[in-house]
């Protein structure tokens, strides 16, 4: 990186800070800091929800996939996203705001003391904070790999850089802060990934070789399953990608709670899903085309950041670099606000041994320490990220076959045909996701990869969700739950509220 590069990514972080500063104006409470008041527009809350779910390892881990099986890498991550928001358009996102509107939820955990009881409610809870801070830790380590390829700094000090910008404007500026810096990294990575591939396109010999491309690679690269990527694994993942991308990842969630009401946070997932079904094509394209451009890497992961110094000159990839970045201070900023929103609105008042929430004050003040501590937390766990299986293995694995336990109950729950799985249906189905995984990554490690990579990979990421799924139907079969405060909840879940109709005063009058 020249001077140029350095002063475009410090501007960008300057830019970001601010941005946070100012958002601090619009937060008067909790509510404005966790759910931006129920009023973000829909356009705004759809950008936000695209964004947040990138990170620097799509240009670290899925360019390593890109580089080595091809197209493959767009069928199982973008289109499943895409599917997995025409689903929540239907069937979840809407319910979000409407939880807001009758409850006053903040946290996306908040309505489970009503939709089941305080205890199945803090099992989720403490679980589900666990497991992201494991799946920031990755976000972090993918950020340090690419500032090391760049600019050769130490893997520390590149999580200390990015994360602490982040801590910054996330602790300021609340949910706020993260869809107004989303929106600017939006704008920031489409000219960066518009740059990237025009530069490409060049370097192959022109438009042409968009369409070229696929008979210079090996055949392999240019369908739709290959390598360990079956259409086993597509199914696998477009099922972890509808409970993860409609709320079963809480940031995500609290994108459709802010939004003011069901209509807007339909109309949010479907501009989400829009995006992903067409931006990916436009950024995965130089990391197709770098096997032409880079042969032979021996390390694939670093392949889109090597063609960054390839391809673009001085400044340009500073601007590549901070759209990167971009996406993993999007994701791990709203992170860290759905994990305090938890924190304050679920997990304190159960340490308390009070079903109220704090003071509006306390609870903004609380929020923000929590939101500092889990993001300084994450960036410890980042520089062990090794012992977890390195970056593909903490995003892929780990996150992928833990998200659903606990995420099925929550999803689930909001639904009137699993009106009668109750508490116990919960629990079990939580408890049955994690030992299926456990037994999967350990006691049967050996025969599960005796099936092959692809099919192991398959049942390691779909075997937790699944089992989870049927023993929560299950349950709700054999012991169904009759609640009447959660039965009216899930009813009224359906519609949205209707407006206030003001009488006519002489009518108030009589």
């Amino acid at each position: 990186m020249y001077f140029a590069d350095w002063l475009v990514l410090g501007a960008y972080f300057v830019v970001m800070i601010g941005i946070g500063w100012w958002a601090k104006s619009r937060v008067k409470n909790a509510a404005d800091f966790f759910t931006a008041g129920g009023k973000m527009p829909w356009w705004l809350a759809g950008i936000s929800h695209h964004m947040s779910g990138y990170s620097a390892a799509v240009f670290v881990a899925y360019a390593a996939i890109a580089y080595t099986t091809g197209f493959a890498l767009y069928v199982w991550w973008a289109l499943t996203i895409t599917i997995a928001c025409l689903v929540g358009a239907v069937f979840f996102a809407p319910r979000w705001p409407r939880l807001r509107q009758r409850l006053g939820i903040i946290s996306p955990l908040e309505y489970l003391a009503t939709r089941y009881n305080l205890p199945a409610q803090q099992v989720l809870a403490w679980s589900g904070a666990a497991l992201k801070v494991f799946d920031v830790a990755a976000k972090w380590a993918a950020s340090a790999i690419l500032l090391n390829v760049f600019a050769g700094v130490p893997i520390a000090v590149g999580i200390l850089i990015v994360g602490g910008v982040t801590l910054i404007y996330s602790t300021v500026g609340g949910l706020w802060a993260d869809a107004l810096t989303d929106m600017g990294q939006f704008i920031i990575q489409s000219v960066a990934g518009i740059a990237m591939l025009i530069f490409a396109v060049a370097k192959l010999g022109g438009v042409s070789s968009i369409a070229g491309i696929w008979s210079r690679l090996p055949a392999s690269h240019s369908q739709p399953f290959a390598g360990d990527y079956t259409i086993g694994f597509f199914l696998a993942y477009c099922l972890i990608s509808t409970i993860s991308y409609n709320g079963g990842t809480w940031n995500l969630a609290q994108r459709f709670i802010a939004a003011p009401s069901g209509t807007a946070a339909r109309k949010s997932v479907l501009l989400s899903g829009a995006l992903y079904l067409v931006w990916p094509l436009v950024l995965f394209f130089p990391m197709w085309a770098a096997p032409l451009i880079l042969p032979n890497l021996t390390h694939p992961d670093q392949a889109y950041a090597l063609l960054t110094q390839q391809l673009l000159p001085a400044g340009l990839v500073g601007l590549v670099v901070a759209g990167m970045f971009s996406h993993t201070m999007a994701m791990t900023s709203s992170d860290a606000n759905a994990i305090s929103a938890v924190v304050i609105r679920d997990i304190i008042p159960a340490l308390r041994g009070s079903r109220q929430p704090l003071t509006s004050r306390a609870e903004l003040l609380g929020g923000r320490i929590s939101t500092f501590l889990f993001i300084g937390l994450s960036m410890v766990i980042a520089l062990s990220a090794d012992s977890f299986g390195g970056v593909l293995g903490l995003i892929i694995l780990w996150f992928g076959a833990l998200v659903g336990p606990i995420a099925v109950p929550m999803l689930l729950g909001m639904l009137r045909p699993f009106r009668r799985c109750g508490p116990s249906a919960a629990l079990f189905s939580w408890a049955t996701g994690l030992i299926v995984f456990a037994l999967a990554k350990y006691a049967l490690a050996a025969p599960i990869a005796s099936l092959g990579t692809a099919s192991a990979q398959t049942i390691n990421v779909a075997a937790p969700v699944l089992a989870s799924a049927i023993v929560y139907c299950v349950f709700g079969w054999l012991r169904p739950w009759h609640n009447e405060a959660s039965d009216a909840l899930v009813e009224s879940l359906d519609r949205d509220l209707e407006p206030a109709v003001s009488l006519p005063v002489e009518s108030t009058v009589a």
